[in-house]
This record gives structure tokens, sequence and C-alpha cells, in this order.
């Protein structure tokens, strides 16, 4: 369950929060302003967010790379066309009878 609550909220309440982090494994959203800033999460799920945060940067510098002799305007033009492709075909095989 995630739980949202205001930094001065939290701050009064540090420690039914780690609680519920730690014993429920709830995550705990925290706004300033009525924005998010924060979270407070389970260690384990953090450790899982910063191997996928690694291999999503391993991803994409290899992305990078494998394009970096491509001009911008090509490769946002052939984006551009690939999704007008994929958008075509979701339509045409949601109308069919």
């Amino acid at each position: 369950m995630i739980t949202e609550t205001s930094a001065v909220n939290f701050r009064q309440n540090l420690g039914e929060m780690i609680n519920r982090v730690q014993y429920r494994h709830d995550s705990v959203v925290i706004n300033k302003d009525g924005k998010p800033v924060a979270a407070l999460v389970d260690a384990r799920l953090f450790e899982r967010i910063r191997r996928m945060q690694g291999r999503f940067d391993t991803l994409c510098h290899r992305i990078e790379a494998g394009f970096a002799d491509v001009p911008e305007a090509t490769g946002l033009a052939e984006i551009e066309a690939a999704v007008a492709l994929e958008r075509t075909s979701v339509r045409a095989s949601t109308n069919k009878p």
C-alpha cells in the first residue's frame, strides 16, 4: 500500500512511518506544498530499484553508442514513423468486426 503524507506529518510520525515500511512493506510518499518530493520504501525494494536503474543506464548507453552516428533529426523522424505505423496497426486491429 502507498501512503501519502505531508513533510510535517512525516516528521511528527517518523517511527510509525518506518514501522509501516519495515513490517507491512508499505511505501510512504512525502509531499511538500502538495507536491511529492521523496518516498520511503522498503530497503529490499530500494535495492531492486537501484539494480534496475543500473541496468537501464547501461542499456541507454548502449543505445546511445549504437546510434551515435545517426543525426538527431533522422532518428526522431524514424521514431515518429514507427509510432505512426504502430498506431495505424492498433487502430486497424481494434476496428475489425
